[in-house]
């Protein structure tokens, strides 16, 4: 027990801090750094999404990138094409990327294992080919142009630095929101399918309607990092959203720790980072990212994450035995 509380403070303190680094990231580093923290927290957003589908039920879905897409779309269409107010288009966005995930889930959540990763693989490629060639609606390869910038109580979100503490805010919100789920009933019956579906289901837990209630969360959080994407770079295409973008949000999780909200923001932020540090590399600089990454998986295989949980219990567990052989000596009276 007392190492359980030492440990919650230590976490405590930590993500205070953390918080405090991050306010004032934006006047500490340049414009180029920043617009990398910005993609990286929308990044995070969407990786947060794929923690329910991953992390908490098993699944391996390879579409998130085109249901990001979804979101963003929605807003470039809304607000440039129908000159809707560009909140109109976020609620649009995130709802029609909710409801494409639910009926994906209906109907592709009756395959299993590889097969079903191999038909998410399938929306994904077909949400670009759509994109790319329906030009009336989504411009075709040459995008949608214009965006608005995103604006509330009269400030907007018109520079990196302005638009970070927008990006902060929704990973802080959305990760709390997806912590309440992990302790809620639903996120155990999540928990409990990626564990053992046949005892879960022996239990009397509907398989289907939980993974399509991980799909349809995970849908609505990429849903929300599209909408962010779309108004961070003011410009949307297809390229954007295509299936590479959906592996490395699935390398995102993995390298961070799947089943873990830290995991998913960690994971975003190695990811997004690890490219532009090892550029001075020069051509090679994409074989050597390829090979941390695998070394990563090798040296941490629960991710980022797990390893500052092994440390967590290593040292808990020290100062715990440190107390206890403490107690015992005063105990002692010696």
């Amino acid at each position: 027990m007392i190492s359980v509380r030492i440990t919650s403070k230590g976490m405590l303190i930590g993500y205070m801090l953390a918080v405090a680094l991050a306010c004032i990231l934006p006047f500490n580093a340049g414009e180029y750094w920043v617009r990398l923290m910005n993609a990286a927290l929308i990044a995070a957003v969407a990786v947060m999404g794929l923690n329910f589908v991953l992390g908490y039920t098993g699944q391996i879905s390879l579409m998130h990138a085109s249901v990001a897409g979804i979101g963003a779309y929605a807003v470039a269409i809304t607000s440039t094409r129908l000159g809707l107010n560009p909140w109109v288009g976020v609620v649009i966005g995130v709802s029609a990327a909710g409801l494409f995930s639910y009926a994906m889930g209906m109907l592709l959540l009756r395959l299993k294992g590889h097969y079903f990763a191999l038909a998410t693989l399938g929306v994904n490629i077909s949400f670009t080919i759509v994109a790319a060639n329906w030009v009336e609606v989504t411009g075709g390869s040459n995008g949608i142009t214009g965006i608005p910038v995103l604006s509330a109580f009269g400030v907007a979100a018109d520079s990196e630095q302005a638009f970070f503490y927008v990006g902060l805010f929704m990973v802080g919100i959305l990760a709390a929101f997806a912590y309440y789920i992990r302790q809620t009933p639903v996120g155990r019956s999540m928990m409990a399918v990626r564990d053992d579906e046949l005892a879960a289901s022996v239990s009397g837990l509907n398989l289907t309607r939980v993974k399509v209630a991980a799909l349809t969360l995970g849908g609505i959080y990429a849903g929300c990092a599209g909408v962010l994407f779309a108004f961070h770079a003011r410009f949307v295409a297809p390229e954007d959203f295509s299936i590479g973008q959906s592996i490395f949000y699935l390398a995102m999780l993995v390298v961070g720790g799947e089943a873990t909200i830290l995991g998913s923001i960690l994971g975003a932020l190695t990811i997004t980072f690890l490219p532009e540090w090892l550029r001075p590399l020069g051509s090679t600089y994409l074989v050597v990212f390829g090979l941390i990454v695998v070394a990563m998986l090798f040296v941490a295989p629960k991710g980022m994450a797990g390893l500052f949980g092994v440390l967590r219990e290593k040292f808990g567990s020290q100062s715990s035995a440190e107390k206890e052989e403490k107690w015992r000596f005063s105990k002692s009276g010696q």
